[in-house]
């Protein structure tokens, strides 16, 4: 018995050490183009699901209108297009550098259909939660400390809406940044010479 309560507590050293010096190598994966870790995608999944049991919205306001999701579209495209894409665009140089790679809303080989006749559907609590919180490793941020609550269901319902979408939000899509007018008017020469003139001058020129 004795012995085998040794070889136990000895392999409770011997698996953290050799993970340890498995880590120290310089073998384990750590760029975005390298394989995972062993069990890295079980572990993290099963963490995932097992925060949002308890984490997850436990109301939601429904589906959304459609000036709702426009206000969605807003918001994606301004901080979440980089990424996740939009449509009739080619994935960013970005989201192809990144790990896990983020998923794609938006693909040319799938344009955006809409069906008035289709109801929109509510948001999904899990894209709800990981708007809000993002998830840790994956460079998906957290907006909580930046959206207000209503704008993190805005996006949320945008998001689950993205295969059914009115003409009006895929405008909002496909719109380009406006860029800033130049206002300020370009003096000429003359102008600035006539300016500089004194009184005695301007009289002696009318003589």
């Amino acid at each position: 018995m004795k012995k085998y309560v040794i070889v136990f507590i000895a392999g409770i050293f011997l698996v953290p050490a050799a993970f340890f010096l498995y880590l120290r190598s310089g073998y384990a994966p750590v760029s975005t183009s390298a394989s995972p870790l062993p069990f890295e995608r079980f572990f993290a999944n099963l963490a995932m699901r097992a925060t949002m049991s308890h984490e997850l919205p436990k109301t939601d306001p429904g589906p959304p209108t459609e000036n709702e999701l426009v206000s969605g579209a807003h918001i994606y495209r301004e901080n979440c297009s980089v990424c996740h894409g939009l449509p009739n665009e080619s994935q960013s140089a970005i989201s192809k550098g990144m790990y896990p790679h983020p998923p794609q809303f938006f693909r040319p080989d799938r344009p955006t259909a809409y069906d008035p006749n289709r109801p929109f559907r509510p948001a999904n609590p899990k894209a709800y939660w990981k708007v809000k919180n993002g998830v840790r490793l994956t460079g998906m941020p957290g907006f909580k400390g930046s959206f207000t609550e209503q704008q993190i269901w805005q996006v949320s319902q945008f998001m689950g809406n993205a295969r059914n979408l009115p003409p009006a939000v895929v405008a909002v899509l496909e719109s380009k940044p406006e860029e800033p007018q130049q206002t300020a008017s370009v003096s000429k020469p003359h102008q600035h010479a006539a300016s500089k003139r004194t009184p005695a001058s301007a009289s002696s020129t009318l003589q």
